[in-house]
């Protein structure tokens, strides 16, 4: 339709084309650019507009994202940087503390022996009075044999002469009056 177009715009300039077949091929070749032109600026000028607007809807979504990402990584990088200036002051936090608990501990396993000590020491003084009451009963038990022992013989020398006295005599005597 257009190729229609430019012949007849062609034949109304006319006559003097005819004359010049070469100036004829150097305007064809100039309509046809200028006919490619018009339809790539025509394609270009419906197409690249909205291709433009989307491109520029995802580098600015793109770069909103960036900002954010940037945001929350010094945040994060500023969090980090307060942690890591207050670590010092924690970490001697943590010494104080294991100090403190560390002399309680010891606190508490001095007294808590102290205790087995004692408990200990209780033991023994009752195992030794306990021992020393069983040693005086065996000696006293001991003593009282021995009395008795001593006693027996001191009876037994008596009665050997008491004996040869009278004693047979006595007994024959309360056998005749129990008859």
């Amino acid at each position: 339709m257009i190729r229609v177009l430019l012949i007849l715009l062609l034949s109304a300039v006319g006559a003097s084309a005819q004359e010049r077949p070469e100036q004829e091929s150097d305007l064809w070749k100039w309509t046809n650019f200028g006919i490619l032109f018009l339809g790539l600026g025509y394609l270009a000028a419906k197409n690249l507009p909205a291709f433009f607007r989307s491109r520029t809807t995802e580098i600015q979504k793109g770069i909103s994202e960036a900002q954010k990402i940037k945001r929350e990584a010094e945040a994060r990088a500023s969090e980090m940087d307060a942690r890591l200036a207050s670590l010092g002051a924690e970490i001697e936090r943590f010494r104080t503390s294991g100090h403190a608990e560390m002399e309680q501990e010891g606190a508490r396993i001095r007294e808590e022996t102290a205790r087995h000590v004692e408990k200990l020491q209780r033991q023994g003084e009752q195992e030794i009075e306990t021992v020393g009451k069983l040693a005086r009963r065996e000696l006293k038990g001991y003593a009282a044999k021995l009395a008795l022992d001593l006693a027996e013989q001191r009876i037994r020398t008596r009665l050997d002469a008491a004996a040869e006295n009278g004693l047979v005599e006595d007994f024959v005597k309360d056998l005749g009056s129990q008859n």
